[in-house]
Protein backbone atom coordinates (compact mmCIF):
# COMPACT_ATOMS: atom_id res chain seq x y z
CA UNK A 1 0.00 0.00 0.00
CA UNK A 2 1.31 3.38 -0.94
CA UNK A 3 0.03 6.27 1.59
CA UNK A 4 0.25 9.66 0.64
CA UNK A 5 -2.32 11.57 -0.83
CA UNK A 6 -5.11 13.23 1.35
CA UNK A 7 -7.83 12.52 -1.00
CA UNK A 8 -9.33 9.70 -3.03
CA UNK A 9 -7.22 8.39 -5.67
CA UNK A 10 -8.66 8.71 -8.77
CA UNK A 11 -6.11 7.65 -11.51
CA UNK A 12 -3.56 5.03 -11.82
CA UNK A 13 -0.86 4.12 -14.32
CA UNK A 14 2.53 2.62 -14.60
CA UNK A 15 5.26 3.67 -16.07
CA UNK A 16 6.05 1.25 -19.53
CA UNK A 17 8.96 0.00 -17.86
CA UNK A 18 6.57 -0.74 -14.69
CA UNK A 19 9.40 0.82 -12.40
CA UNK A 20 6.96 4.07 -11.80
CA UNK A 21 3.42 4.64 -11.10
CA UNK A 22 2.05 7.54 -11.06
CA UNK A 23 -1.13 8.73 -9.18
CA UNK A 24 -3.85 11.45 -9.68
CA UNK A 25 -6.20 12.60 -6.56
CA UNK A 26 -8.80 14.97 -5.15
CA UNK A 27 -6.09 16.18 -3.47
CA UNK A 28 -5.19 17.82 -6.62
CA UNK A 29 -1.93 16.62 -6.34
CA UNK A 30 0.28 14.12 -8.59
CA UNK A 31 2.59 11.29 -6.93
CA UNK A 32 5.38 9.75 -8.31
CA UNK A 33 6.08 6.25 -6.88
CA UNK A 34 9.09 4.28 -7.27
CA UNK A 35 7.75 0.31 -7.31
CA UNK A 36 10.14 -1.45 -6.03
CA UNK A 37 11.05 0.88 -3.06
CA UNK A 38 7.14 1.68 -1.94
CA UNK A 39 7.73 5.07 -1.99
CA UNK A 40 6.84 8.68 -3.00
CA UNK A 41 9.21 9.90 -5.43
CA UNK A 42 7.72 13.54 -6.03
CA UNK A 43 4.86 15.25 -6.33
CA UNK A 44 3.92 17.52 -8.90
CA UNK A 45 1.54 20.43 -7.82
CA UNK A 46 0.15 22.74 -10.00
CA UNK A 47 -3.66 21.98 -10.48
CA UNK A 48 -6.10 23.64 -8.97
CA UNK A 49 -9.05 20.86 -9.16
CA UNK A 50 -9.16 17.13 -9.18
CA UNK A 51 -6.76 15.38 -11.16
CA UNK A 52 -8.87 12.98 -12.53
CA UNK A 53 -6.40 11.34 -15.21
CA UNK A 54 -2.75 10.86 -15.26
CA UNK A 55 -0.32 9.46 -18.86
CA UNK A 56 3.08 8.31 -18.89
CA UNK A 57 4.49 9.28 -22.29
CA UNK A 58 6.15 5.73 -23.64
CA UNK A 59 10.13 7.38 -22.64
CA UNK A 60 9.19 7.61 -19.18
CA UNK A 61 9.96 11.43 -19.20
CA UNK A 62 6.89 12.99 -19.29
CA UNK A 63 3.28 12.67 -17.56
CA UNK A 64 0.21 14.65 -18.78
CA UNK A 65 -2.64 15.06 -16.10
CA UNK A 66 -5.94 16.51 -16.41
CA UNK A 67 -8.45 18.27 -14.35
CA UNK A 68 -11.29 19.23 -13.09
CA UNK A 69 -10.25 23.01 -14.07
CA UNK A 70 -9.77 22.10 -17.49
CA UNK A 71 -5.83 22.40 -18.06
CA UNK A 72 -3.99 19.59 -19.25
CA UNK A 73 -0.42 19.68 -17.65
CA UNK A 74 2.74 18.44 -18.50
CA UNK A 75 5.57 17.61 -16.60
CA UNK A 76 8.73 16.66 -16.97
CA UNK A 77 9.55 14.00 -14.69
CA UNK A 78 13.75 14.90 -14.30
CA UNK A 79 12.99 18.20 -13.36
CA UNK A 80 10.11 17.84 -11.85
CA UNK A 81 9.07 21.39 -13.69
CA UNK A 82 6.13 21.88 -15.49
CA UNK A 83 6.80 21.79 -19.22
CA UNK A 84 3.50 23.17 -20.95
CA UNK A 85 -0.05 23.28 -19.99
CA UNK A 86 -2.49 22.99 -22.98
CA UNK A 87 -5.80 25.22 -22.49
CA UNK A 88 -8.90 24.56 -24.40
CA UNK A 89 -11.06 22.20 -23.21
CA UNK A 90 -14.41 24.65 -21.55
CA UNK A 91 -14.63 22.14 -18.26
CA UNK A 92 -13.20 19.16 -16.38
CA UNK A 93 -10.84 17.54 -18.37
CA UNK A 94 -11.75 13.48 -17.14
CA UNK A 95 -9.47 11.19 -19.31
CA UNK A 96 -5.97 10.86 -21.39
CA UNK A 97 -4.30 9.28 -23.50
CA UNK A 98 -0.61 9.73 -25.87
CA UNK A 99 -0.39 7.99 -28.83
CA UNK A 100 2.50 5.13 -29.14
CA UNK A 101 5.21 7.53 -30.04
CA UNK A 102 3.91 10.43 -27.38
CA UNK A 103 3.67 12.50 -29.98
CA UNK A 104 0.18 13.37 -29.68
CA UNK A 105 -2.42 13.27 -26.62
CA UNK A 106 -6.16 12.79 -26.73
CA UNK A 107 -8.25 14.51 -24.11
CA UNK A 108 -11.89 13.96 -23.36
CA UNK A 109 -13.80 16.13 -20.96
CA UNK A 110 -17.22 17.11 -19.24
CA UNK A 111 -17.55 19.46 -22.45
CA UNK A 112 -18.40 16.74 -24.34
CA UNK A 113 -15.42 16.45 -27.05
CA UNK A 114 -12.70 14.97 -27.60
CA UNK A 115 -9.29 17.05 -28.13
CA UNK A 116 -6.25 15.87 -29.69
CA UNK A 117 -2.81 18.18 -29.09
CA UNK A 118 0.66 18.31 -29.90
CA UNK A 119 2.62 16.97 -27.22
CA UNK A 120 5.92 19.42 -28.10
CA UNK A 121 3.86 22.82 -29.37
CA UNK A 122 0.91 22.13 -27.19
CA UNK A 123 -1.21 23.04 -29.81
CA UNK A 124 -4.73 21.30 -30.13
CA UNK A 125 -4.76 20.10 -33.62
CA UNK A 126 -8.20 18.74 -33.62
CA UNK A 127 -11.49 19.06 -32.03
CA UNK A 128 -14.26 15.76 -31.90
CA UNK A 129 -17.87 16.82 -31.73
CA UNK A 130 -20.26 13.85 -31.14
CA UNK A 131 -20.99 12.79 -28.34
CA UNK A 132 -24.11 14.41 -26.28
CA UNK A 133 -22.88 13.90 -22.88
CA UNK A 134 -19.39 14.73 -20.92
CA UNK A 135 -16.60 12.05 -22.65
CA UNK A 136 -15.00 10.35 -19.31
CA UNK A 137 -12.49 7.96 -21.57
CA UNK A 138 -10.11 8.04 -23.90
CA UNK A 139 -7.97 5.78 -25.03
CA UNK A 140 -5.41 6.16 -28.32
CA UNK A 141 -5.80 2.69 -30.56
CA UNK A 142 -1.74 0.94 -30.43
CA UNK A 143 -1.44 2.08 -34.42
CA UNK A 144 -2.23 5.36 -33.35
CA UNK A 145 -4.86 5.71 -35.87
CA UNK A 146 -7.87 5.31 -34.22
CA UNK A 147 -9.04 7.41 -30.74
CA UNK A 148 -11.61 5.27 -28.75
CA UNK A 149 -13.74 7.58 -26.48
CA UNK A 150 -16.72 6.75 -23.91
CA UNK A 151 -19.24 9.05 -22.61
CA UNK A 152 -22.29 9.85 -20.06
CA UNK A 153 -24.52 9.17 -23.32
CA UNK A 154 -24.31 5.39 -22.76
CA UNK A 155 -22.21 5.08 -26.33
CA UNK A 156 -18.32 4.43 -27.38
CA UNK A 157 -17.39 6.08 -30.37
CA UNK A 158 -14.42 5.38 -32.61
CA UNK A 159 -13.13 8.65 -34.32
CA UNK A 160 -10.31 8.26 -37.25
CA UNK A 161 -8.02 10.64 -36.71
CA UNK A 162 -6.86 11.08 -40.26
CA UNK A 163 -10.24 12.41 -41.18
CA UNK A 164 -11.57 13.63 -38.29
CA UNK A 165 -14.85 11.42 -38.40
CA UNK A 166 -16.67 9.06 -35.86
CA UNK A 167 -16.02 5.95 -37.74
CA UNK A 168 -18.06 3.97 -35.57
CA UNK A 169 -20.74 4.40 -32.47
CA UNK A 170 -20.66 1.78 -30.30
CA UNK A 171 -24.30 1.30 -28.27
CA UNK A 172 -25.05 -1.21 -25.64
CA UNK A 173 -24.75 -0.27 -22.42
CA UNK A 174 -27.64 1.12 -20.43
CA UNK A 175 -25.82 3.82 -18.33
CA UNK A 176 -23.01 5.91 -17.98
CA UNK A 177 -19.85 4.27 -19.96
CA UNK A 178 -17.01 5.06 -17.34
CA UNK A 179 -13.37 3.81 -18.76
CA UNK A 180 -12.38 2.19 -22.16
CA UNK A 181 -9.12 0.12 -23.02
CA UNK A 182 -7.91 -1.18 -26.84
CA UNK A 183 -6.63 -4.54 -26.70
CA UNK A 184 -2.65 -4.54 -27.93
CA UNK A 185 -3.72 -5.55 -31.21
CA UNK A 186 -6.61 -3.06 -31.52
CA UNK A 187 -9.14 -5.41 -32.72
CA UNK A 188 -11.06 -5.12 -29.43
CA UNK A 189 -12.32 -2.43 -27.12
CA UNK A 190 -13.02 -3.21 -23.40
CA UNK A 191 -15.53 -0.63 -21.70
CA UNK A 192 -17.05 -0.45 -18.37
CA UNK A 193 -19.97 0.87 -17.08
CA UNK A 194 -22.33 2.21 -14.52
CA UNK A 195 -24.35 -0.30 -15.11
CA UNK A 196 -22.15 -2.93 -13.08
CA UNK A 197 -21.07 -4.94 -16.38
CA UNK A 198 -17.94 -4.57 -18.36
CA UNK A 199 -18.50 -4.96 -22.39
CA UNK A 200 -15.78 -6.57 -24.74
CA UNK A 201 -16.45 -5.10 -28.72
CA UNK A 202 -15.13 -5.26 -31.75
CA UNK A 203 -13.32 -2.75 -33.35
CA UNK A 204 -14.32 -3.54 -36.60
CA UNK A 205 -18.22 -4.29 -36.91
CA UNK A 206 -18.66 -2.17 -33.79
CA UNK A 207 -20.40 -5.66 -32.23
CA UNK A 208 -20.61 -6.43 -28.70
CA UNK A 209 -19.04 -9.53 -28.27
CA UNK A 210 -19.68 -10.42 -24.68
CA UNK A 211 -20.82 -9.17 -21.62
CA UNK A 212 -19.26 -9.73 -18.37
CA UNK A 213 -21.18 -9.31 -15.29
CA UNK A 214 -20.73 -9.84 -11.16
CA UNK A 215 -20.29 -6.50 -10.04
CA UNK A 216 -22.38 -5.46 -7.79
CA UNK A 217 -21.92 -1.69 -8.10
CA UNK A 218 -20.33 1.11 -10.58
CA UNK A 219 -16.99 -0.66 -12.70
CA UNK A 220 -15.05 2.67 -13.05
CA UNK A 221 -12.23 1.35 -14.31
CA UNK A 222 -11.35 -1.38 -17.13
CA UNK A 223 -7.63 -2.56 -18.58
CA UNK A 224 -6.35 -5.25 -20.58
CA UNK A 225 -3.42 -7.47 -19.52
CA UNK A 226 -0.31 -7.54 -21.87
CA UNK A 227 -1.02 -9.93 -23.85
CA UNK A 228 -4.67 -9.25 -24.06
CA UNK A 229 -5.74 -12.89 -22.40
CA UNK A 230 -7.25 -10.85 -19.60
CA UNK A 231 -9.43 -8.12 -18.96
CA UNK A 232 -9.07 -6.45 -14.84
CA UNK A 233 -12.00 -4.35 -13.89
CA UNK A 234 -11.84 -2.45 -10.71
CA UNK A 235 -15.33 -1.23 -9.10
CA UNK A 236 -17.16 0.91 -6.40
CA UNK A 237 -18.09 -2.99 -4.75
CA UNK A 238 -14.45 -2.98 -3.60
CA UNK A 239 -13.39 -5.44 -5.98
CA UNK A 240 -11.33 -6.23 -8.38
CA UNK A 241 -12.42 -8.89 -11.21
CA UNK A 242 -9.91 -10.77 -13.68
CA UNK A 243 -12.22 -12.06 -16.70
CA UNK A 244 -11.06 -14.75 -18.98
CA UNK A 245 -11.61 -13.49 -22.40
CA UNK A 246 -11.80 -16.53 -24.12
CA UNK A 247 -14.39 -17.81 -22.11
CA UNK A 248 -16.00 -14.97 -20.82
CA UNK A 249 -15.77 -16.33 -16.81
CA UNK A 250 -14.54 -14.33 -13.85
CA UNK A 251 -10.88 -15.69 -13.09
CA UNK A 252 -10.21 -14.27 -10.16
CA UNK A 253 -11.58 -11.62 -7.39
CA UNK A 254 -9.39 -9.57 -5.43
CA UNK A 255 -11.06 -8.53 -2.55
CA UNK A 256 -9.96 -4.43 -1.06
CA UNK A 257 -11.45 -5.48 2.80
CA UNK A 258 -11.36 -2.18 3.66
CA UNK A 259 -14.58 -1.43 1.72
CA UNK A 260 -13.43 1.36 -0.21
CA UNK A 261 -14.50 2.03 -3.46
CA UNK A 262 -12.27 1.68 -6.74
CA UNK A 263 -11.88 4.62 -8.67
CA UNK A 264 -8.96 2.91 -11.01
CA UNK A 265 -7.02 0.29 -11.88
CA UNK A 266 -3.21 -0.16 -13.75
CA UNK A 267 -1.84 -3.38 -15.00
CA UNK A 268 2.38 -3.49 -14.96
CA UNK A 269 3.78 -4.46 -18.70
CA UNK A 270 4.52 -7.86 -17.44
CA UNK A 271 0.67 -7.58 -16.14
CA UNK A 272 2.08 -9.85 -13.13
CA UNK A 273 0.89 -6.85 -11.09
CA UNK A 274 -2.17 -4.33 -10.60
CA UNK A 275 -2.18 -1.43 -9.16
CA UNK A 276 -5.52 0.56 -7.84
CA UNK A 277 -6.75 3.76 -6.47
CA UNK A 278 -9.50 4.08 -4.04
CA UNK A 279 -11.37 6.10 -1.74
CA UNK A 280 -9.28 5.38 0.63
CA UNK A 281 -6.58 7.94 -0.36
CA UNK A 282 -4.10 4.90 -1.15
CA UNK A 283 -2.75 3.57 -4.26
CA UNK A 284 -2.42 -0.37 -3.70
CA UNK A 285 -0.04 -2.73 -5.24
CA UNK A 286 -1.84 -6.66 -6.00
CA UNK A 287 -0.17 -9.75 -7.54
CA UNK A 288 -2.47 -10.47 -10.14
CA UNK A 289 -0.93 -14.29 -10.43
CA UNK A 290 -2.16 -15.04 -6.44
CA UNK A 291 -5.41 -13.68 -7.21
CA UNK A 292 -8.26 -15.56 -5.65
Amino acid sequence: TLVGHSGSVVSVIFSHDSRLIASGSMDKTIRLWDRAARQCRQTFQGHRGIVYSVAFSHDSTLIASGSSDANIILWDIPSSRCRQILRGHHSTTYSLSFSHDSKMIASGSLDKTVKLWDTATGQCLQTFEGHIDAVRSVAFSHHSKLIASGSRDATIRLWDIATGQCQQTFEGHGKIVCSIAFSHNSDLIASSSLDETVKLWDTATGQCLKTFKGHRDTVRSVVFSHDSTLIASGSRDSTIKLWDIATGRCQKTLNDSSNYAIFAIAFSHDSTLIASGSTDHTVKLWNAEDAT
